[in-house]
């Protein structure tokens, strides 16, 4: 019976991709264990990154279309921002179900275009194709940045400085919100609003850019939780870490919320669509990191320092002992 069960386990998210696809991978594909491809060019490097939306996972059907447009987007984006990579144009492949009309189509556009032309990222070509199934798509995002300037998820080194950019926690609360979770009522009107907004609508942290090409050691998007992105980028620069979890920068929306429910504290650690910036930087170098973040406006936090070793990050409490989560992140698998 273990052994039957043994063979009818499927490979999780991270087992599919090391096991399956990462043999196939290229030199630019970077083993697959980042968050984007990297193609040396004479002008320079071009970042080549991709996500897929898909119609009952990353947004629901009745959103504005606007905004699952831009979302589309926006979550490639913050892929280049992390890469250090300023953004040149994007694909767009669009699955349509049967149901699909003219004027959602037309709303969806509108707020492509906008993005498009805010972010100066033009629309470089794409496919559209009917299914069956819910809505889908799938945007690929094409970046440069300078010769040797792409920051890695995989520079971190013992005794950094580990930051997060912005506030985390308000997109996976903000998701609760959107599906009337009984906790919203006990929020104010304008916390549910935040929240509700930061899920619909993420924000690419592209003004820290030129920050992470100038200081950063190791850097990657918040897409899945704060600690299962933070475990996968010290996984792959082979360090550990110390966390100090009284120093995770929650908005006044995930307090109130947190308020209202204490374990709503774990699902804003874990839970994804953050799509802020996990960022590392030697200890040298991390004041000029945090003057650069300050510069640009954009809230630079530190969490914790790099560790030697391979183990877990150790996330502590304000008590000083240490967290542990049922799961560290989202997994589609």
């Amino acid at each position: 019976m273990r052994e039957e069960a043994i063979i009818k386990r499927r490979f999780t998210e991270d087992e599919l991709i090391a096991q399956l696809f990462a043999p196939l991978a290229s030199e630019e594909g970077l083993g697959l264990r980042d968050d984007a491809a990297l193609v040396p060019l004479r002008s320079g490097d071009l970042v080549v990154t991709t996500d897929a939306l898909v119609c009952g996972v990353h947004f629901f059907a009745d959103d504005p279309p606007a905004l699952i447009a831009k979302k589309a987007l926006r979550v490639n984006l913050s892929d280049l921002a992390a890469k250090g990579a300023e953004p040149l144009g994007f694909l767009l492949t669009l699955a349509l179900p049967t149901d699909w009309t003219n004027d959602w189509l037309r709303s969806f556009a509108a707020g492509l275009a906008e993005d498009a032309r805010d972010f100066a990222c033009p629309l470089y070509g794409g496919d559209t194709t009917a299914t069956p199934g819910p809505s889908t798509l799938s945007i690929t995002a094409l970046g440069r940045v300078p010769p040797g300037r792409f920051v890695a998820r995989s520079g971190a080194r013992p005794g950094d400085a580990i930051y997060v950019s912005g506030t985390i926690g308000d997109a996976a609360l903000g998701l609760f919100v959107r599906r009337g979770e009984a906790f919203a009522g006990r929020l104010s009107a304008d916390a549910r609003e935040h929240l509700l907004g930061r899920y619909l609508l993420p924000r690419p942290r592209l003004e820290l850019t030129r920050s992470l090409r100038d200081f950063a050691s190791a850097a990657m998007d918040v897409s899945d939780g704060l600690a299962g992105d933070l475990a996968k980028l010290l996984r792959a620069s082979g360090v550990s870490a110390r966390i100090e979890l009284a120093h995770a920068p929650f908005s006044s929306a995930v307090r109130q919320a947190v308020a209202a429910d204490t374990a709503l504290a774990d699902i804003a650690l874990t839970g994804g669509d953050d799509y802020e910036i996990l960022c590392c930087a030697r200890p040298e170098i991390a004041p000029r990191l945090e003057q650069a973040a300050r510069e640009a406006g954009v809230q630079l936090t530190k969490i914790g320092e790099a560790t030697p070793g391979d183990a877990p990050p150790a996330f502590l409490a304000s008590d000083g002992k240490q967290k542990y989560f049922n799961r560290l992140s989202f997994s589609h698998f």
